[in-house]
Formats: structure tokens, sequence, C-alpha cells
């Protein structure tokens, strides 16, 4: 601004000069104007330089200045993602997360359709569930049915009781024992308020009776829960109140339940699979009271820890075998008993 001033100025006392009055000429106007012109001139000149020099010098420090600091702040960025979950959900949305990880387990498996793949099935087995069960036992004694009077035979009955931790999502439970096979994966899809049993018609058991099926214990925190029973011809259902104040509550409870059913003695196999995530898992058999020569364990668990094998020691009185997982299992894993009976022993 001061330089287009003098410029002005100057001009002014050019023009000055040339219509003066003859008395004026004796002031130097127009060498003044010609020095206050020039020096305009020549301000405006050294502005635009020096700006287009301070520009390029503050252009050059800002690149000195992200370059110096860029691993520090990369490393920050990556500090909050990884450990700072709560910062992370305020800038994230669930797309831009799930293309997060999918992104890096890409990277560390080389495989971007295999690592997209995988993810979206455990992200969607995960979210689905609305419980996570932890620290569950599974106790299992089979023994024999007497009921051959009525022509119920080469049955065992097996009485499982079950054991966890949880977080409740529903205050009601529902145990549902039918003969179709159509209801029952139906049944199987809903939430973890409701547990299917398929119930294979064997002889004249119906899939309705209680000797086919019978929920006998449910407890919160070891207080025991009235149990509703409803019955048709093909089908059972057994209803349980949590109590909505625990739902409320939203703290981990123990829940245990205890109930009957039936396995063919000639099936050779008895198979517990877990409904939800589960962290840590025990599940013994106690075959004593039956005519089983030996029974072999497989377990149905994908994960890179090992399971470990429990079984009663040779000299020591009943015959128990099972299996322990400390890890996470998903829905639908579970582990399988499958034996062999003392008149088949030597096939």
């Amino acid at each position: 601004m001061v330089c287009i001033v003098l410029g002005v100025g100057g001009v002014g006392l050019l023009l000055l000069a040339r219509s003066a009055p003859t008395w004026a000429a004796l002031l130097p106007l127009s060498e003044l104007g010609g020095v206050l012109f020039g020096a305009g001139v020549l301000g405006i000149g050294l502005d635009g330089y020096l700006k287009r020099e301070n520009d390029e010098l503050a252009e050059r420090r800002l690149r000195q200045v992200l370059a110096d600091n860029t691993p520090a702040l990369r490393d920050a960025v990556i500090e909050g993602f990884a450990f700072q979950p709560d910062d992370l959900k305020r800038v994230a949305t669930p797309e831009l997360l799930d293309q997060v990880l999918r992104n890096s387990l890409a990277l560390r498996l080389g495989d971007a359709t295999f690592a997209g793949e995988l993810y979206d099935d455990l992200r969607d087995q995960a979210i689905r569930a609305a419980e996570r069960w932890q620290d569950v036992r599974v106790d299992i004694r089979l023994s024999m049915l007497s009921s051959a009077a009525s022509g119920r035979t080469g049955l065992y009955v097996a009485t499982i009781r079950w054991e966890y931790a949880v977080v409740p999502a529903f205050p009601v439970r529902r145990f549902v024992a039918v003969a179709d096979r159509d209801e029952y994966r139906e049944l199987a899809q809903e939430s973890a308020a409701t547990s299917a049993w398929y119930i294979r018609p064997k002889g004249n058991l119906a899939a309705g009776e209680r000797e086919a099926f019978e929920l006998v214990q449910f407890s919160v925190n070891g207080q025991a829960r009235p149990i509703r029973r409803t019955a048709r011809k093909d089908g059972q259902t057994y209803t349980v109140s949590l109590g909505e104040d625990v739902v409320r509550a939203a703290r981990p409870v123990t829940v245990a339940y205890t109930y009957r059913t039936v396995v063919s003695r000639d099936g050779h196999l008895l198979h517990i699979d877990v409904e939800q995530p589960t962290r840590g898992i025990s599940v013994e058999l106690d075959y004593s009271a039956t005519d089983i020569a030996y029974v072999k364990v497989v377990d149905f668990i994908a994960s890179s820890r090992k399971s470990r094998l429990i079984e009663t020691p040779e000299g020591i009185p009943g015959r128990v075998i099972g299996v322990q997982f400390d890890g996470w299992l998903m829905p639908r894993a579970g582990v399988a008993f499958v034996w062999v009976l003392h008149d088949s022993s030597a096939t």
C-alpha cells in the first residue's frame, strides 16, 4: 500500500510541475515526483519478489516439518487405531472399521479374497450372537433305559447338566424338543432365547413325551426358577423366566440347567455343541452305568489352541472321559462321543 501511495504521489508531483505557475518553478517538484514515483515502482517490484521468496521459504519449511514429523504422526495414528477404541469409534463408521480390518488381515495372510470372506463370516457370527458364554461346564451321565416292558429297548438315558457365566440378553429361555427336522432347523436359527432338540421317533417313544426329553432343573446364581411345560403329540416346550431385573442389571450371572433325553444305544454317538460364542469349556461323559466298552472323543473346535483330553485312569472306579478347551468357540462347534459296545468290541 505504501509503495502505491508513493507512486501515485510521484505522478501527481510530476503533473503539478508541468502546470505549476512561474513562482513554483523554483521548487524541485519534478525531481521530487520522479524520486517518489521511482521509489513506488521499485517498492512494488521488491514486494512481489520478496513475497514469492517468502512463500517458497514457508513451503520448504512446511515440507521439512512434515517430513521430520510424518513417522511420529503415522505411529500416533496407528497407535490410536490399535489401542484407543473409543477414539476410533468417534471417527470411524462400521463400514470403515470393516474395511480397515479386511485390509489388515489381507496384509497378514497375503490373500485379499480369503481375508475378506474369513473376516465377514467371523464378524457375522459374532455380531448375530446375542450372548457370550464363559467358563462352560457340561456334565453328561449315560444310563440304561429300564422300559423293556413297554418295548422301549436299545436306548440310553442321557442326563446332561450345563453351567456357564453370561450377561443375559433375554428375560425368558425356551427349550423345545420336536420330531420335525424342518421345524428343528428353524428353531435352531433363532436367538439365544431358544434351545432346540431334534428327537427322532424311536419305537413307540414320541418327541412330546417326558421320557423323550425333559427339563428337570433351571437356576440363576443358584436360585431355582419355575419351569412351565406345554406339550403336543410331536413336540414339547419348556419355558423359564430369568426375570426382567436380571436383564436390566446387565451383569454376569451363573446359569445352570439339567435335562434328560434319550439316545440310541446302537447309534454309537452323542454330540454336544455350543449355541453362542463361548470362552472356555469342559465337557465330561460318565458312562459307568452302561454296557459301553470304551469311548472316543472327537472335538469340532477350529482353533490354533489344542484341547485337553480328560480320562479316568486305569484302576479307578468309574469311567469318565471328556475334553477341555480354554479359548473361544464359535456357535455349532462342539464335542462328539463315539462308543463301542461290549458285544461288538471284538469287531
